[in-house]
């Protein structure tokens, strides 16, 4: 390509996230059906109908506020169960893809890759008659690592957020979840 000015860039960012780890006692199977309940399914339906149609984004903040009472939904989930036993493994897992977009937004608008981390995972795992394990990592230490202090805001709100969830699922709630940000 004769004249094509070739400007390519790389940058490397170096960041650190606590990983909690809490441990319930209950089967990993009771834990997901009360996590599940607390988390309801992202409603498709409803959210491809106001995309089809052009909403207002007001409309899908209502919809989100009405579904989403602790403010996170399932986008999608991924059951080791069905495959891991193949291999001889006996620890059930399940892990998800937790959030909700009208937050997630809050930050696009500012870096479109903080999609990296949005929605956020989470799993649920332990052997089959409990222990169960509830690992995620700190919403606010992914989002820091974007350097913008409005997504950095949005963080620190998902940490109170996912310590709310904690607190209803009736869970140990990690004081790093607490602060104020």
């Amino acid at each position: 390509m004769s004249g094509a000015v070739k400007s390519e860039t790389i940058r490397c960012v170096t960041h650190s996230v606590n990983r909690f780890t809490i441990e319930i006692a209950t089967s990993p199977q009771e834990f997901r059906a009360r996590y599940e309940r607390a988390v309801p399914l992202v409603p498709m339906t409803e959210v491809r109908a106001l995309a089809a149609r052009r909403a207002p984004w007001q409309e899908m903040l209502d919809l989100m506020a009405r579904v989403a009472p602790l403010g996170f939904l399932i986008y999608h989930s991924i059951d080791a169960d069905p495959i891991m036993p193949l291999a001889g493994d006996r620890t059930f897992c399940v892990s998800y893809l937790m959030g909700n977009h009208t937050i997630a937004e809050r930050m696009f608008r500012y870096d479109p890759a903080v999609l990296l981390y949005a929605p956020l995972r989470t799993a649920i795992w332990g052997e089959p008659e409990g222990p169960a394990h509830f690992t995620f990592d700190q919403p606010s230490n992914q989002f820091a690592s974007f350097g913008n202090p409005e997504i950095t805001q949005v963080g620190f709100e998902l940490d109170r957020k996912m310590a709310a969830l904690l607190d209803h699922l009736q869970v140990p709630v990690p004081d790093a979840l607490l602060t104020k940000g």
